[in-house]
């Protein structure tokens, strides 16, 4: 059966009270966005509480819906046949028709779930249950009637102007619209988990910005790519990604050469904290974003984390903190960035990881090794910030 209009359904958006229509137009606007990386040309609207996408034409089906399952704040969609209301005959007929088209193999169960937001309509809703029930048992005896599990649930809408007539609800990825809950700034290295961590905040509607610390030449062109490719694939999820890729190689040395090298993991992660944090004030980002979770290497204990946490003054969210990682490679596989990131190019972390880094640092101690900084760390950093380089990732 060919469609050619849907019904967006959403979750949370529903609750939202007087401010339901700004999440709404927020949703309209983010699959307008998806669908116009799609063939096709198509229609988003609003009516009444729903949100529809027509098609204008020839479309590719599972494309379609690719772009849709990438689209935060949907719930599912639903293939709707849609008809103008000329009847309950006009109706019966049609709703027999749908089930003809839409089972082959008749020998299962179906229930009707008939609602109808058009009260003048001469039917009520347990009426058109029975009645149209009836009408599909008489057409197919070897139907059967569950109302507790059925195999197929006939959904009727009878709105205002519309009829809709589904029984699919292909599942969205949930979740709010991106753009509704600020903007915030990932850092995105070439691993599994900080990619992850972007699309699970994009999930709750924050708009996504990254910044990437290149070392060349102790990391390559194709390392960085990796970078700029992952971005990319998130980028599909979160909408357009501003990638800000810092060369980090003389701040790492000079921290090499000063520092006890036992605590140069944690102490270039501070410092790319604060690089990370000035860049997100220029750029109007809420909060950082980081791919840590709790154990997993040296720089993840608890101490670890609250040693870099110590230099940031916005608050920084770490929606896996509490994954292993074997739940953290699961999402990037569901989300396509797996195969990028297990590709073996080095990042700069990896090339200045000290051989028995500390795993309970002290504070403290942190700071009393960051004085044999001071005479130019300060100046480093300003010029990491004002020479990045940003990329449009899309």
């Amino acid at each position: 059966m060919t469609f050619t209009a849907f019904l967006i359904k959403y979750a949370e958006i529903g609750i939202k009270g007087k401010n339901r229509f700004l999440f709404e137009d927020a949703l309209v606007k983010q699959i307008r966005r998806a669908l116009r990386q799609t063939e096709g040309e198509f229609t988003v609207s609003k009516a009444s509480g729903r949100i529809y996408v027509e098609a204008e034409g020839d479309y590719d089906y599972e494309e379609l819906m690719e772009a849709l399952q990438r689209v935060f704040g949907i719930a599912a969609i639903c293939p709707v046949v849609q008809i103008q209301d000329q009847g309950y005959e006009d109706l019966a007929r049609q709703v027999v028709s749908y089930v003809e088209q839409m089972v082959p193999d008749k020998k299962i169960t179906f229930k009707v779930d008939a609602r109808r937001s058009n009260k003048h309509y001469p039917k009520n809703s347990m009426e058109l249950n029975a009645d149209l029930g009836e009408e599909i048992l008489k057409a197919f005896p070897e139907i059967r009637v569950d109302v507790h599990k059925p195999d197929m649930m006939l959904h009727v809408e009878i709105r205002e102007n519309v009829i809709n007539i589904y029984s699919r609800a292909i599942p969205g990825p949930g979740g709010m619209p991106v753009g509704t809950n600020g903007k915030a700034m990932l850092l995105l290295s070439g691993g599994i988990d900080s990619p992850v961590a972007g699309y699970m905040i994009a999930k709750r509607g924050v708009k996504i910005d990254a910044v990437y610390f290149h070392a060349p030449p102790y990391t390559s062109e194709r390392a960085k790519q990796k970078v700029v490719d992952l971005a990319k694939l998130v980028s599909r999820y979160s909408g357009p990604v501003n990638l800000h890729i810092v060369n980090f190689t003389d701040i790492q040395l000079y921290i090499y050469e000063k520092c006890p090298h036992e605590e140069l993991t944690i102490i270039m992660r501070r410092y790319m904290m604060r690089i990370a944090e000035e860049i997100a004030k220029q750029t109007d980002c809420l909060g950082l974003i980081t791919g840590e979770s709790i154990g997993q290497v040296a720089s993840q204990t608890v101490q670890s984390l609250a040693a870099t946490n110590a230099v940031c003054t916005m608050p920084v969210f770490r929606p896996v903190i509490g994954f292993d990682k074997q739940e953290i490679v699961d999402v990037a596989l569901k989300i396509g960035t797996y195969e990028t990131s297990v590709l073996p190019y080095e990042d700069c972390c990896t090339i200045f990881v000290a051989k028995h880094p500390v795993t309970k640092p002290n504070i403290k101690v942190i700071q009393a090794s960051e004085r044999n900084l001071e005479e130019k760390i300060e100046e480093m950093v300003r010029i990491a910030v004002e020479t990045a380089e940003t990329v449009w990732c899309k």
